[in-house]
């Protein structure tokens, strides 16, 4: 066993430990924590363990204790550490402050996997950009030749890698607000790509949000390095947060510290008085202006780590992640793309402005009261058809409908009662050489799991068109 590995086995030898939840994650955490000598308890909303389905089994091999139902939080009394998941979201809460104050740690697999990890870590957060900034620092280190564990956010449980990680490896982690909030240590390299509202259904206000966010520049340690959106003003303030090394990324003005990019379509990053040109726009695969953010945040992250030609290789041939402006098939002339990342209004303008003409849109879904007032123009001038679904999808017609320029004649807006139906409508209304996409401004919790649920039914639907 690893020094790492054994220093978190020794703290959960012979500890009372429950879970909030048996998502992916804690469900390969709790074999393990079982495994190490942890008395666990299992403490979930769903009413009996047949309500695990599969799992159900497991529960009772591992004898594991349940504290579930209505009550579910009263599992906590008595134990010695409490491992939140990002999906529970009250971490002010009473339930949780009244176990802290009583002496129990409550934690994260990404905290504890912060705490032992033995190599570089490099996170990224943001409101928009986090999966493909992250996905193409990995890229970068790969090409470099460097051993890189990728997960947090992105999808991949950290702390189950930790028995293959070796110090010279680099972790690359994607950190969302509700894993952030409660966190006391932060990654060598920190990326805040943007702020804006979102998941405002779960934090108390924008400020809880922001704050989250914030940690992950506050517990930095010198050396370290810190990379800030420019155009945002929430990410441009929180230059104020960094305690080391600081520069910025923009795709709007030339900088003397970071990246950016250039009049001439260059781009470049500056450091120490030196004006480096790495990659020319043309030769960027990913589409849209918004992806060139996202490749010159990924670049200033890595810079004086990776050769540059390893950067300048990934920029040149990477051509994104799946559910981002994905292009799924062309059918009768008409080209459909998967958007279904767009879960706030700033992702869908991001999508609406990577093409060079009006598109058929497909939106809405689950409500996060976020405001959709900034959306609505946007709609005015890059969609001619509007197909809506969901919760939000009145919210949607309604900012749309009021916004000065909404011409009824230019822009029919229809509801579908599902996404077949959807589709169906997108389609009836499109003409050769028209463009669907799936962008829809909202989460997917109204009628799916995730935003890749939806985008893969999506294009599932789209596939089986005759």
């Amino acid at each position: 066993m690893q020094k790492d590995q054994q220093k978190l086995a020794q703290l959960i030898q012979g500890k009372k430990v429950a879970f909030i939840g048996a998502g992916v994650s804690h469900k390969t955490l709790i074999k393990e924590f079982v495994e190490l000598g942890a008395h666990v308890t299992l403490c979930d909303q769903k009413k009996s363990v047949e309500d695990f389905g599969d799992y159900a089994a497991t529960i009772r091999e591992l004898g594991i204790d349940l504290s579930l139902g209505e009550n579910y939080l009263d599992g906590f009394k008595g134990q010695d550490i409490i491992m939140r998941t990002p999906g529970f979201v009250g971490y002010f809460e009473k339930p949780l402050q009244d176990a802290m104050a009583a002496g129990t740690m409550v934690t994260s697999e990404v905290e504890l996997f912060f705490d032992f990890c033995p190599c570089e870590i490099v996170a990224v957060t943001g409101s928009d950009g986090k999966t493909t900034t992250t996905t193409l620092i990995s890229k970068f280190y790969e090409a470099a030749g460097r051993k890189v564990h990728l997960g947090g956010n992105i999808g991949a449980a950290l702390l189950p890698m930790l028995p293959e990680v070796s110090p010279e490896d680099v972790a690359v982690v994607e950190l969302s607000s509700f894993q952030l909030i409660s966190m006391h240590a932060s990654p060598n390299i920190a990326v805040v790509t943007n702020v804006t509202p979102n998941h405002l259904d779960h934090h108390k206000d924008m400020q809880e949000y922001i704050d989250a966010k914030r940690n992950i520049l506050l517990y930095q340690k010198q050396p370290c390095r810190a990379v800030l959106g420019y155009e945002n003003e929430i990410s441009r303030s929180m230059q104020a947060d960094c305690k080391g090394k600081q520069v910025w990324f923009t795709r709007l003005h030339d900088t003397d510290n970071g990246a950016f990019l250039r009049k001439d379509g260059m781009l470049c990053m500056a450091e120490d008085g030196v004006v480096t040109p790495f990659l020319a726009q043309k030769d960027v695969k990913l589409r849209g202006l918004h992806n060139i953010e996202n490749l010159l945040a990924a670049a200033a992250a890595v810079w004086g780590e990776v050769p540059v030609e390893a950067i300048r290789q990934v920029g040149s041939t990477f051509t994104g992640v799946e559910h981002r402006i994905e292009p799924v098939r062309t059918l009768d002339g008409v080209l459909y793309y998967n958007d279904s990342i767009g879960t706030s209004p700033t992702r869908t303008i991001a999508g609406l402005r990577s093409f060079d003409r009006k598109v058929i849109l497909i939106a809405g879904g689950y409500d996060k009261h976020i405001p959709y007032e900034p959306l609505a123009p946007e709609i005015i001038a890059h969609v001619k058809n509007l197909v809506l679904m969901g919760a939000t999808g009145p919210r949607i017609e309604q900012a749309v409908r009021e916004c000065p320029g909404f011409d009824e004649a230019a822009l029919p807006i229809q509801h579908a009662d599902n996404m077949q139906h959807a589709v169906e409508l997108a389609r009836a209304a499109a003409k050769p050489g028209d463009i669907i996409i799936l962008s829809p401004a909202s989460a997917s919790f109204d009628l799916y799991p995730n935003f890749e649920v939806r985008g893969r039914e999506f294009k599932k639907i789209v596939n089986a068109l005759k």
